[in-house]
């Protein structure tokens, strides 16, 4: 099977030097990314996550160990049970949770997902109508640094017409989800009534903005964050819109997605809690993140945590986490 050039060449020379886990659903996106990974000569592993809400749950799973055992690839395999009621959200919970326990166990150091540009726009537009700005908008990175791993997102450039051409070519089996074309999710009404269209008019310019965009958000977030367990630390910058974006970052990996009235808080008091579950602190050269707790402190530490200047706020988490404050001077 000839590999074809949808993946770029930076990815590639990443991925061929370190231990990958693919999350694989047997549907087309993920099943395209498996035989581009073969194509390619990339070293990975799949897991894979069984709802039991459709008759062909059981045969997806069955696909997924017949491709594990004829390309000699390990299988994680998870099963689960979950409620109708905000059931995308609960999935993915358990989703991640199951990779990221499979991550830790086995030292694998990047989870692949095969979210596609349909995905990125879909994504662009509902958030746009949300309000929202462009760091919000740009929701998805092709590369993006998680605590014990990175996830990436080889596809993101790449269209789904583009993936399903390749899967016809070659002629590989994979399976349709039923509930991709229910309107009773609102992403899949973005995806039908306005993503899918412009993409099949206008693809080549869509990916196009997507690249310089991604451009952009990276000059509103020039800074990378120090991360001790849950404690994020950012440099302050001058520019209190490169502060909220950053925070705001950090908070939607911390399950937190802020308002603007939230917003605007955090600026205002530059000492904060969020949703009674984040703390936000800024001190004179940095800004500190970290699950807001209330716990007694011996009077050392506290005197310890005075002279490194970490806000009141944030003291608890360090203590009860035993992260040493003087690491933090």
């Amino acid at each position: 099977m000839q590999p074809l050039p949808l993946l770029h060449e930076a990815t590639l020379t990443s991925l061929r030097r370190t231990k990958n886990l693919l999350a694989f659903s047997g549907g087309g996106d993920s099943t395209a990314l498996f035989f581009l990974l073969l194509a390619h000569n990339i070293p990975f592993d799949i897991a894979h996550v069984n709802y039991q809400t459709r008759e062909q749950s059981s045969v997806e799973e069955a696909y997924a160990k017949r491709l594990a055992e004829m390309y000699h690839k390990h299988l994680f395999s998870f099963t689960c049970k979950l409620e109708n009621a905000n059931f995308e959200h609960y999935a993915r919970e358990e989703r991640y949770t199951f990779f990221e326990a499979v991550i830790q166990e086995h030292g694998y150091e990047n989870l692949l997902t095969a979210h596609h540009l349909g995905d990125q726009l879909e994504w662009f537009l509902m958030q746009l109508t949300r309000g929202a700005g462009l760091v919000e908008m740009l929701g998805m990175q092709e590369v993006e640094s998680r605590e014990h791993y990175t996830l990436m997102r080889p596809l993101l450039h790449v269209s789904k017409k583009k993936l399903q051409d390749y899967l016809e070519e070659h002629n590989i089996t994979y399976f349709n989800d039923a509930s991709n074309d229910s309107f009773k999710h609102l992403r899949n009404k973005f995806r039908h009534d306005y993503a899918t269209p412009l993409i099949d008019a206008y693809e080549e310019g869509i990916a196009k903005s997507f690249a310089y965009l991604e451009e952009d958000r990276k000059r509103l977030l020039p800074h990378q964050p120090k991360r001790l367990k849950e404690l994020f630390i950012l440099p302050k910058d001058a520019d209190d819109l490169i502060n909220i974006r950053q925070i705001d970052k950090i908070l939607k990996l911390l399950g937190i997605l802020v308002s603007k009235a939230q917003r605007d808080e955090i600026l205002k008091t530059e000492s904060c809690v969020i949703g009674g579950k984040i703390a936000v602190c800024f001190e004179k050269e940095r800004i500190f993140i970290a699950p807001y707790l209330k716990h007694d402190m011996e009077k050392h530490f506290k005197e310890v945590c005075r002279k490194a200047r970490i806000p009141s706020k944030i003291r608890p988490y360090l203590y009860t986490s035993g992260i040493d404050p003087n690491v933090l001077r």
